[in-house]
């Protein structure tokens, strides 16, 4: 009998739940007809600042653009280095090397998968201005350690917590501990817009005000015609904010279950032979994505895909060994390198059922048990 396919995430489920809310929401930017820098924009900065325990947020168009307009806001450039984990989507990197500075790798925790205090200082050079520390998976990474190393090292210390909406670290939200926090709501993250979307969220007001300008051409602040700076056009879409305000609402219900679904995983799992991702007991992780590590990974992956399960790779390639970023060199970094062909994503969305939980891991069950006999 052919096995029901367990899709690798289902956002149609998310937009099925809230449809009904979603149509009034589109109904109401018609009827007003402000579909760039309408108040829905400056409605949903206020709440996305309120809950990630800032005093501000800045809509912008992308996750990309937050990261490369803090960097930019923040002076950085030519001649500055920048500390990145190597195990990021690459936009982390980008940004930094759009600014035209320099991205110094840092190898990462072998049980978390997160950068440390210990691998950011192995990585700074006496060049170093920042710090992007990367809230991997939905996981964030210890802040006080590496905000205490950073501040020795006298660089601003920025949260790329693209995958992290929700996430704490010892009952602080994620992107309140630096100088800025970076979001996207790329429509799979755990609070996705129906596009592209991003914010930056942070307590210095200079910095937001700054961020305001450059994001809108430069513009001075409640002035359409002076500008003020060379800016950029990365403005959240009106449409996109008023969707991300019906969201929110729900965000804290569709992050329990993501945490739920980890759970069964780690119960049904534990016996196997692969490695979930450890969970600090000193964190809040909202579970972007679930993943573990396995040995001859692509095996896995195909003996589950004709089992009916999806599965994704995040990421199959290290920012310090892909072709644009080879020059700006790196020592290896033996734990990202190894987990590089290792690491498989479970599928995970919120409104998976139970009885998919169970189809996921008795697959695993079965390919990790035949392959262990066929290989002993």
């Amino acid at each position: 009998m052919e096995s029901i396919v367990v899709p690798f995430a289902d956002l149609r489920l998310t937009t099925e739940q809230l449809r009904s809310k979603l149509d009034a929401a589109w109904s109401n930017l018609l009827a007003g007809g402000e579909f760039v820098r309408g108040p829905a924009v400056a409605i949903f900065e206020r709440e996305w600042a309120e809950y990630c325990g800032s005093t501000s947020a800045v809509g912008v168009a992308n996750g990309t653009d937050a990261l490369w307009l803090t960097l930019m806001a923040l002076g950085i450039g030519a001649g500055d280095d920048v500390v990145v984990p190597a195990n990021t989507f690459v936009a982390t990197a980008e940004a930094v090397a759009m600014v035209g500075a320099n991205p110094r790798f840092a190898d990462v925790d072998p049980d978390t998968l997160l950068m440390t205090a210990e691998t950011f200082a192995r990585a700074a050079t006496a060049a170093t201005r920042a710090v992007i520390v990367v809230h991997l998976f939905g996981q964030m990474a210890d802040m006080d350690q590496i905000c205490s190393a950073a501040a020795e090292a006298n660089v601003h210390v920025i949260e790329d917590a693209a995958q992290a909406h929700g996430a704490s670290w010892r009952g602080r939200p994620a992107g309140s501990f630096g100088i800025a926090g970076c979001f996207s709501f790329y429509p799979g993250k755990n609070l996705g817009a129906l596009g592209d979307g991003g914010a930056v969220v942070t307590s210095d007001d200079n910095l937001a005000s700054l961020l305001r300008c450059l994001r809108d051409h430069g513009r001075a602040e409640g002035s359409h015609h002076e500008h003020a700076y060379i800016g950029v056009n990365s403005r959240l879409d009106t449409l996109q904010a008023a969707i991300l305000s019906v969201k929110l609402r729900y965000l804290m219900q569709w992050t329990q279950a993501r945490r739920q679904i980890m759970a069964l995983y780690r119960l049904q799992l534990q016996d196997l032979d692969l490695r979930l991702v450890h969970e600090n007991p000193d964190g809040y992780a909202v579970y972007h994505l679930a993943v573990a590590r396995v040995p001859r990974r692509e095996e896995v992956r195909r003996a589950l895909l004709d089992r009916g399960v999806q599965t994704g790779i995040h990421y199959a390639q290290p920012c310090h060994v892909m072709a644009p970023y080879r020059r700006y060199g790196s020592p290896s970094l033996p734990v990202v390198e190894a987990a590089s062909g290792e690491i498989l994503s479970l599928p995970m969305f919120p409104h998976m059922s139970g009885s998919q939980v169970d189809q996921v891991c008795q697959a695993l069950r079965d390919v990790l048990s035949r392959r262990m006999v066929s290989h002993a």
